[in-house]
């Protein structure tokens, strides 16, 4: 229409925000950051049909501890096998049955009918240390018998490992195998899957009268004759 002044048109506004001069955005996190940052608190993200749950890893202080602090752990009495509990001074020889070195059953309970017993626990079979203890006892061993006194070697080793290191070292006493160390852990010689070099007293009747725990492979021997001929 003449006459009529038509309306300035408004230039159109960009939907993209510009940076001011000068001044850099930052770049977005790339999604592996983000998943590195996360780890880095100790959260995980999970995703599971269509809403995320987040995940709090365990840490020190919430975990159950390295693998060195539970090999290193000493054993709970849930360990023991069933009817097994811990042998103490003043307690007896439990009824369990494990193999000697002819991969034959013994009785232990069974042990201290007749005659006291020197229960002595090595690490395992056919080693340095071990072999000082086993010859110690050997060469002790009439003095043992003498005494009125059965000696036996308790391990965790087979009985084929065992009868070939009685053999190889001529030992004149019986070894039993305790593969599961029922036994050795009833004592309290069994830790972290291992065996603690030890000995054990027994008079006749089952009754444990004396213990060394841990002991040197030279003086176990010595500390156990000791110990009947004061008896």
């Amino acid at each position: 229409m003449s006459g009529q002044a038509s309306e300035p048109i408004e230039p159109r506004r960009s939907s993209r925000i510009l940076t001011k001069p000068g001044e850099v955005k930052p770049a977005p996190k790339s999604s592996k950051k983000r998943a590195s940052e996360a780890k880095a608190e100790g959260n995980t993200t999970k995703k599971a049909k269509g809403h995320t749950e987040t995940v709090v890893e365990p840490t020190a202080t919430t975990g159950t501890g390295t693998k060195e602090d539970e090999e290193g752990a000493e054993p709970k009495a849930e360990s023991l096998p069933e009817n097994l509990q811990r042998i103490d001074i003043g307690d007896s020889l439990p009824s369990l049955t494990l193999r000697n070195d002819d991969d034959e059953d013994v009785d232990i309970a069974a042990l201290t009918a007749d005659k006291g017993l020197i229960l002595f626990l090595v690490p395992k079979a056919d080693t340095p240390g071990c072999t000082t203890q086993a010859c110690g006892f050997r060469d002790s061993y009439p003095d043992f018998s003498s005494s009125n006194f059965e000696v036996y070697c308790l391990s965790a080793d087979a009985p084929k490992a065992q009868n070939k290191w009685k053999t190889k070292k001529e030992l004149p006493y019986p070894l039993l195998s305790d593969p599961k160390r029922a036994l050795i852990t009833a004592l309290g010689a069994g830790e972290g899957g291992k065996t603690k070099r030890s000995h054990f007293i027994f008079e006749k009747g089952g009754k444990l009268v004396d213990k060394k725990l841990p002991v040197k492979p030279a003086d176990s021997p010595k500390l156990a004759l000791e110990f009947i001929k004061n008896l």
